[in-house]
């Protein structure tokens, strides 16, 4: 790229180390040049409106506001979106998403090779699809990880200092705790900040349902229905797990099980 303007780059992590391995990694290529670190989200946002960075190298895990929230920050707020090459920690399921909308990330820990790999298809990115096609495939990638308001096969949760990705159809059952869930997904066990009315909106109403007025099943796990007193129910599921169920919310789970024969 001799001859043009180098490539303006904005990291953001908050941990120092991994910064300086994105910084000394850097110092080798000519084309491209840092205009700046920050420690967390807010400071991204307001840096990167400053400086409109062509690159930003960005954790996705970070306190308060993730790398994926800096994003949704800036999308919902009307700012252009740079470039951007996620360094995550996120496994396979998750990565998938980021490959489906040909965003570049960075899988920690990464090697020199990997990294000039991530550098290559800046590059490119930068010359042929300045910048409208790269924002138009970001904001692509914010649609899948934006659940509110549509029901979705995939929920976002921030669960200490992690973003957590958990499957709708691996969900047995889901319970409010307070200002919190618990959340059982198979041989997983997750507590959430969350409440169960927003969880409610999210999750395919042919496939979940709110038992009590602090518990939703997946209806794929009921085994059967046992009577209580008072006309309440012993949900059983599968792995023989036993959910009450009011008797307010027994004849809507029952008219759906029917239709299910």
């Amino acid at each position: 790229m001799a001859g043009e303007a180098p490539i303006r780059v904005l990291i953001v992590d908050d941990e120092g180390p991994a910064r300086t391995r994105v910084r000394q990694m850097l110092k080798d290529e000519p084309d491209f040049a840092i205009v700046g670190e920050c420690t967390n989200g807010r400071q991204a946002i307001d840096t990167i409106q400053k400086e409109q960075p062509d690159l930003v190298f960005l954790d996705v895990q970070m306190p308060h506001l993730s790398g994926l929230d800096v994003c949704l920050a800036l999308a919902e707020e009307g700012r252009r979106i740079p470039l951007v090459i996620f360094v995550t920690a996120f496994d396979e399921y998750a990565l998938k998403a980021f490959e489906v909308h040909a965003i570049d990330y960075l899988l920690k820990p990464f090697d020199r090779q990997r990294f000039r790999q991530a550098l290559g298809h800046a590059r490119e990115q930068v010359k042929r699809v300045r910048p409208a096609a790269a924002e138009a495939r970001l904001s692509a990638l914010l649609a899948d990880f934006r659940p509110r308001n549509k029901k979705t096969d995939r929920l976002v949760f921030k669960q200490n200092g992690r973003v957590v990705f958990v499957r709708t159809d691996t969900i047995d059952w889901i319970e409010a705790d307070g200002n919190y869930v618990r959340m059982r997904a198979g041989n997983e066990s997750h507590h959430f900040r969350e409440t169960l009315a927003m969880l409610e909106e999210q999750l395919p109403s042919d496939k979940f349902l709110r038992i009590s007025r602090s518990t939703i099943v997946n209806l794929d796990r009921v085994k059967e229905l046992q009577p209580l007193f008072y006309g309440d129910y012993a949900v059983i599921l599968q792995d023989a797990t036993r959910l009450n169920m009011s008797r307010n919310y027994r004849d809507r789970l029952e008219a759906i099980l029917e239709r299910r024969k």
